[in-house]
């Protein structure tokens, strides 16, 4: 299996439950998200945009996706939310399919045009490592079904992890309400302004 193709599978609407541990609080928060995945021929105008932004040879892309999302955290402010859209592009090593780039329009955690790397490992998982000037990150996407997806993420900052996530998401059925965000279940952290400004490497 190459990236498109997981992407492809990843196609549609999906409800996340997240869990994120702030390692330095020891403090553990949860929330939901809806997402919604399409995915983009290597010809698409965005596509060709996007790979042109970071001076990448448009020919080189196998393709891309639009991703949107919103949801929210335990921990929000009245006024805070976790809702935007990003495009991306694959475009894969000449001489491994399975490894490559992934190239944004912005990222999350720095509003500016990002490069991060990908891999697909021996299970089938898509890897994605992203470098900020500020943090580090890698996440770990695997299909448990179908319509069963399941992520982990750690950031680092600063020297040190900062936080640890888990996801589970679940494919919404044409139709179907994804329901709102959970209820806050975890006391917050006296500080968490910090760790909060990163909700995953792709923004959903």
């Amino acid at each position: 299996m190459e990236a498109m193709e997981f992407f492809q599978r990843s196609e549609g609407k999906w409800l996340s439950q997240r869990a994120t541990h702030h390692l330095p609080f020891r403090r553990t928060e949860v929330g939901d998200s809806e997402i919604t995945v399409e995915t983009l021929t290597a010809d698409h105008p965005k596509v060709i945009e996007i790979c042109q932004l970071h001076e990448v040879e448009p020919n080189k892309a196998a393709g891309g996706a639009f991703v949107r999302w919103h949801g929210s955290m335990a921990w929000d402010k009245e006024d805070e939310n976790h809702e935007g859209s990003t495009v991306f592009a694959i475009v894969p090593d000449s001489d491994n399919p399975r490894e490559g780039q992934m190239l944004r329009e912005r990222g999350y955690a720095e509003i500016v045009p990002i490069a991060g790397r990908y891999l697909l490992d021996e299970d089938g998982a898509l890897v994605l490592i992203t470098e900020y000037e500020t943090m580090s990150s890698v996440e770990r996407f695997w299909f448990a079904g179908p319509d069963l997806r399941m992520r982990t993420s750690t950031v680092k900052r600063f020297g040190g992890f900062s936080t640890a996530s888990f996801c589970t998401e679940s494919r919404v059925a044409s139709g179907e309400g994804a329901g709102s965000p959970s209820e806050a279940t975890s006391a917050p952290a006296q500080e968490t302004s910090d760790s909060k400004q990163f909700y995953s490497a792709l923004g959903w």
